[in-house]
């Protein structure tokens, strides 16, 4: 008799996966690397793992209906003499106009100002419709210089000049030439219709001496009234904010690898940078070694969904975070009623991230007069603002659950970690038991 081993079902790599396949042949077909927009989107260590410990007999908790719990912040107080006064903890990021759509960087602004918090220009220069529109107005001064002019500069409220990005640490943005409008041509001192990609490195400085006196022209043509922003990508971020103060920063942004773009290489997307989680606990730490924490304000970003997310960034030590992708989705972008056309881009609408191309459905990720039409400022900045409501009211749930009167008196205390990687990152214990791994030499 013959015995033969019954059928088994086919195994597939977990190395070489379906999309690894893909990439493989898409590579050999082109020769050319791949560019998309947005963020990483392997699995990373995140605010998921983290959990709040709330009050029971040890702790008090306030009553949600009668309790006041504060949520405003002040940013910039360190030298400006006009610092930025927020009423929530959460702003708009930089994304630029050229990236975005001009009705969107409207609809940012006026989100915005209807929540009491402030927008950010991004690379490209300031828009009229998002300086008339935006109360709060931060102004992004980035290696490529593209728009930046004394003007406008003393026109913000802030000034950010930004060192790197979390999506890409040490590299420079793109932007495809058929976004390259008349007017983001005319804005940013380029030919129309060429794709253009901007510098990894500003101009006139090789290090932190040359940014305290870059800090300190960008003062004097303020006359001292703006609070100077520095900005970096998620890497060394112990010794950047260090450096950054050093240099005179009122507020240092720290952007994790979660964090989106207009566009790069997905290599670099997902290959370069460190999780928003793992950033958070060194930077904080720099600014105590210093004795600063709190005197310079902190602003964490990178994949901040919802009001959870806010109230751990702030319990771990952060002053304010800041959110971009979210806010895109908050507008209307990846949004399930233009499904039948995010299809025949060859993609789905909570996939998309080809924002580069400029075809974007929602009219948000666009220079297409045709499809910049589908957006209503008005109304997307009211859905901001809701989305901006919801997040605050859920930060303010959890705080007062743990037992706090401000968003702000959240501490590590409140937290414990589900996994051995988002405790060391953290620096909270792990769930049930009292160990944070790394501590004390364990």
């Amino acid at each position: 008799m013959t015995y033969r081993n019954p059928p088994t079902t086919p195994r597939k790599s977990a190395t070489f996966d379906d999309y690894t396949l893909s990439e493989i042949r898409r590579a050999a077909a082109t020769g050319i690397y791949d560019i998309r927009g947005a963020g990483a989107k392997r699995k990373l260590p995140h605010f998921d793992d983290l959990l709040f410990l709330g009050a029971s007999i040890s702790r008090y908790p306030l009553e949600g209906y009668r309790e006041r719990c504060d949520t405003s912040v002040v940013l910039g107080s360190r030298h400006a003499r006009k610092p930025i006064e927020l009423k929530i903890p959460i702003t708009i990021a930089g994304m630029s106009f050229g990236s975005l759509s001009g009705p969107a960087k409207e609809a940012l602004g006026r989100g915005a100002t209807l929540s009491g918090t402030s927008t950010t220009t991004g690379d490209g220069g300031m828009t009229e419709e998002e300086r008339g529109h935006s109360k709060q107005l931060v102004y992004q001064y980035l290696p490529s210089r593209y728009g930046m002019n004394p003007r406008d500069l003393r026109r913000a409220d802030a000034i950010e000049v930004v060192v790197g990005q979390g999506a890409k640490p040490g590299g420079g943005g793109m932007l495809l030439g058929q976004k390259i409008s008349d007017r983001v041509a005319e804005m940013r001192t380029l030919p129309k219709g060429i794709d253009q990609r901007s510098a990894s490195r500003h101009p006139d400085w090789t290090g932190p001496d040359d940014l305290e006196i870059k800090i300190l022209e960008l003062r004097e043509i303020t006359d001292w009234e703006k609070p100077i922003y520095v900005k970096v990508g998620g890497a060394r971020p112990y010794y950047d904010t260090a450096l950054a103060v050093k240099a005179g920063a009122d507020v240092v942004v720290v952007d994790g690898m979660q964090g989106g773009t207009a566009a790069t290489q997905e290599v670099f997307i997902e290959n370069v940078g460190m999780p928003t989680l793992a950033c958070i606990r060194p930077a904080v730490q720099a600014l105590q070694d210093l004795g600063m924490h709190r005197k310079v304000q902190l602003i964490v970003s990178g994949g901040i969904r919802n009001g959870a997310d806010v109230a751990k960034a702030l319990a771990l030590g952060v002053d304010a975070v800041s959110i971009g992708t979210a806010a895109l989705v908050a507008l209307g972008d990846n949004d399930p009623r233009w499904e039948a056309e995010y299809n025949e881009l060859g993609t789905t609408a909570g996939a998309y991230d080809d924002w580069h191309e400029g075809r974007d459905p929602a009219g948000i990720t666009t220079q297409d007069p045709e499809l910049m039409k589908r957006v209503d400022p008005v109304a997307a900045g009211r859905r901001l603002a809701n989305y901006l409501k919801v997040m605050t009211l859920e930060a303010q749930t959890i705080a007062r659950a743990c037992g706090k009167n401000s968003l702000h008196n959240l501490e590590p205390e409140d937290l414990v970690a589900l996994t051995i990687e988002a405790a060391a990152m953290a620096g909270v214990p792990l769930a049930g038991t009292n160990w944070i791994p790394g501590k004390n030499g364990f």
